[in-house]
């Protein structure tokens, strides 16, 4: 046998990805296959940010917070970014004003429309789309065949 039995099946974790949208970006597997779909609605910007401040909040050297801060920000929060997240005004003005010393929860708020965006957008368009359908089906497949010997 190759795999213990606490463990998920493909299959199984491919249609726990439609649980919410935690679930999905916490694969591996999920995660790349929810940017592959972003990337065909020309969106991927939103996820690329939710995961570039996910990675900015465990950062511990102050050097590298101003640093890691400066490049969101010029990746994705100023004007004409080359990745420009679609946030408020409001947002990122208040961030436009606070990057000169950034602090680990200055880009919560931006974080929080995006992940907003994404979990009642993209994430619904996603789970009818036919990457992921395509996806469960090649899994279902895939382990019907493991179990199945004379298939």
């Amino acid at each position: 046998m190759d795999g213990c039995c606490f463990h998920r099946s493909d299959a199984e974790e491919t249609m726990a990805w439609a649980e919410t949208v935690d679930t999905l970006l916490a694969s591996k597997d999920g995660l790349a296959a929810f940017r592959t779909f972003l990337k065909s609605e020309f969106s991927e910007e939103n996820v690329e940010f939710w995961l570039a401040c996910e990675d900015f909040k465990k950062t511990k050297s102050s050097t590298k917070i101003a640093s890691k801060a400066q490049k969101i920000y010029s990746d994705f929060i100023q004007a004409n970014a080359p990745k420009e997240i679609n946030i408020d005004f409001h947002t990122r003005t208040h961030i436009s004003q606070n990057i000169s010393e950034p602090t680990l929860s200055c880009f919560d708020d931006a974080q929080r429309l995006i992940y907003s965006l994404m979990a009642k957008d993209s994430f619904p368009r996603f789970l009818r789309s036919e990457v992921y359908k395509e996806l469960v089906k090649k899994r279902q497949t895939g382990n019907q065949k493991r179990w199945l010997p004379f298939v």
